[in-house]
């Protein structure tokens, strides 16, 4: 059996990152009045890329894999629904 390859990290192009930094400078700004600096937003966005990133990620497989049993599931009903009545 071959062994599974290791997820590697998910990394957010710089493109992502700095919408996201806008963002997180937005936010600061509109909802706690604050001024945040660029470290601090990089850091901000760091820790959320660390932690937060794997949760989502996890969800993402376990919303497929749940849409991927239903999808099955009709499958099968919709197989069983071609079966001819026998005499």
């Amino acid at each position: 059996m071959k062994k599974r390859e290791r997820i590697p990290q998910i990394r957010l192009s710089d493109a992502q990152k700095e919408k996201l930094n806008d963002q997180i400078k937005a936010f600061y700004l509109d909802v706690r009045g604050e001024e945040i600096g660029m470290i601090e937003q990089m850091q901000l966005l760091e820790l959320f890329e660390q932690h937060l990133a794997p949760i989502v990620y996890n969800r993402a497989l376990d919303d497929a894999k749940r849409w991927f049993a239903q999808t099955m599931d009709n499958v099968e009903s919709d197989f069983y629904a071609l079966y001819k009545n026998e005499a």
